[in-house]
């Protein structure tokens, strides 16, 4: 098996200020985290082309589009209380949201088995008119949005500690994308309740998973296997996005959830058997401990491959809040 792993140093010139948690470092951790993994061997090299402004309008008004183009071309400067833009923000987000594109193509053409995204800026708060949460455009949606227009049905699956409602926001009402987010709650945006579940012929193909804080993989995996994997299969996709933030990690700095590094794979093995090989695609969203966002990483790289590498053991002893969480979301689908 093998896994195409694309990245760009273009990504580094994006800059949101001093000390900001979104920062040019989080891209060498992930590299360090792919030469760690065991599977070097099976990384094949990708280099993202930019994508297009017919491809980001798929998903975003021209509006958004502009106004993003217009800060980096004045120099910079903030987009929201959150975000900012640099000189270099505007390459890096065109190639970011062109990523997952790029990859796609290739995994068309055969090859490899899967593909994984280091990309920056992230993409998945980013809605179809603002900028949000470090996000510019939606890496994941710019692909998705290409996959379902040429007849395919694309799951989403987000496991980024914070909840994806740019995501959400752009395919709430569109029944060829099933999105699904394991989330903390509460947390920004503070979006992601579980009554949240689409609009018009989208009604029922948004699951979101609200979480406690200190959550632990027991409970991540029991949502797998008692949501998102039977709804997967109803819903039967020929494609898979992962949007793979690792903040979720019990040392994210900016979230209290419970995972560790060795959840990761375990997450990722029910995921992957929901499509083919060929038909997966994982981009990176958030994390920001940056010994945490390697190992996490590593290990996901290694699932992808069927094979197993964490530097963390998986952790449980979820609480009984989390749990019955579960058990009244299981309720709200019945």
């Amino acid at each position: 098996m093998s896994i195409l792993f694309a990245t760009h140093e273009a990504y580094l010139d994006h800059l949101n200020g001093p000390q900001h948690q979104e920062r040019p470092e989080r891209l060498g951790a992930v590299i360090d985290g792919s030469r760690e993994a065991g599977v070097a061997d099976a990384l094949i090299p990708l280099v993202p082309e930019p994508a297009t402004r017919e491809q980001i309008l798929r998903v975003h008004t021209s509006d958004h589009v502009d106004r993003i183009e217009r800060v980096v071309q004045s120099g910079g400067g903030k987009l929201d209380p959150d975000t900012r833009a640099s000189v270099g923000s505007w390459k890096a987000a065109m190639l970011a949201a062109g990523a997952g594109l790029t990859a796609i193509r290739a995994l068309q053409n055969g090859e490899a088995d899967s593909a994984f995204c280091a990309v920056r800026p992230p993409g998945h708060h980013a809605t179809k008119t603002e900028t949000m949460g470090f996000c510019l455009f939606s890496n994941v949606a710019v692909a998705a949005a290409a996959l379902a227009d040429a007849g395919e049905r694309v799951l989403i699956v987000d496991f980024d500690a914070h909840h994806g409602n740019g995501t959400q926001d752009i395919f709430y009402d569109d029944p060829r994308v099933l999105f699904v987010s394991l989330h903390q709650w509460p947390l920004y945006p503070g979006t992601g309740w579980y009554d949240e579940s689409g609009s018009g012929d989208g009604v029922g193909y948004t699951l979101n998973i609200p979480l406690p804080p200190n959550t632990t993989g027991d409970v991540y995996l029991a949502a797998f296997d008692r949501l998102i994997v039977p709804m997967s299969e109803k819903f039967a996709p020929t494609w898979l996005i992962v949007s793979a933030g690792f903040d979720a990690h019990r040392n994210d700095p900016i979230t209290q959830m419970g995972l560790s590094a060795g959840d990761y794979p375990l997450m990722m093995q029910r995921i992957l058997q929901l499509v083919p090989n060929g038909r997966r695609l994982v981009m990176l969203e958030g994390g920001y401990d940056l010994n945490a966002l390697r190992m996490s990483t590593a290990s996901t790289l290694a699932a992808m491959l069927g094979e197993q590498h964490s530097e963390e053991k998986p952790t449980s002893g979820g609480s009984s809040e989390s749990f019955e969480q579960l058990t009244a979301i299981e309720s709200y689908w019945k």
